[in-house]
């Protein structure tokens, strides 16, 4: 969740409005600062949550590993005073997804503990973590349910198709493996997936990069229902 409000949700006048007391209220929990390099995690998955992060600036990711090994990638975010651990924090459970530093990163400790007691004290600031979440809830089951329900050459052409019509908060990796992770499969099936679309003249490959090459095309095949077979 990110501190600042969404000023499209419902509640962002009363949030606005107390913006500042509830950035005063969570860093009066803060308990130390800690410098990570890049390849470090804030948070691990299984761990248990006694302190939030709050990454002012910088690049992290997020990701699931089931028994077999298999890893899902939510992608890379540029951060702007973004906060982890606040799921945990709620419900008490683990940790459900490891966060890792992208790049060397500042980030502040706030203890779990000393929030809770915050919250008791003054409820009203649950109400940021309710509206962000919800933000974060819906925007995360798109990326799910999109990943589920849609073939991956859809997937990869509907991904760029966003990120090139859109400011996404969700970034992709530069590396193969991460970013075929990223659509829930291995990096030899990422590959056949953006061949075809290379092939279909749609998008063409530099490096790691796509790039759409025609959008027009790349519209067409999108809003043509018959690549779920694919």
């Amino acid at each position: 969740m990110q501190i600042e409000p969404n000023p499209n949700t419902r509640f962002y006048p009363f949030l606005k409005a107390h913006s500042e007391q509830f950035r005063q209220k969570l860093m009066h929990c803060a308990v130390a600062t800690r410098h990570l390099i890049k390849g470090s995690a804030l948070l691990t998955q299984g761990q248990v949550v006694d302190h939030l992060y709050l990454v002012p600036h910088g690049r992290v990711s997020m990701n699931i590993t089931v028994a077999s090994g298999k890893r899902f990638q939510l992608g890379e975010v540029q951060c702007t005073e973004q906060i982890f651990g606040e799921m945990e924090f709620l419900n008490q459970n683990l940790c459900q997804w490891s966060v890792v530093a992208e790049q060397d990163i500042d980030v502040t400790a706030i203890s779990v503990a000393k929030l809770t007691r915050s919250l008791q004290a003054h409820p009203e600031i649950a109400m940021f973590f309710a509206s962000a979440l919800a933000d974060d809830y819906q925007d995360s089951m798109d990326i799910y349910t999109q990943r589920l329900l849609r073939p991956i050459v859809y997937n990869i052409a509907y991904d760029l198709w966003i990120r090139d019509s859109n400011t996404v908060v969700l970034g992709g990796f530069a590396k193969i493996d991460p970013e075929a992770e990223r659509f829930g499969t291995i990096s030899r099936v990422y590959r056949r997936a953006v061949k075809e679309l290379v092939v279909r003249g749609l998008v063409r490959k530099q490096g790691a990069h796509l790039e759409i090459l025609d959008r027009q095309g790349l519209k067409a095949f999108l809003d043509d229902s018959s690549h779920n077979d694919l």
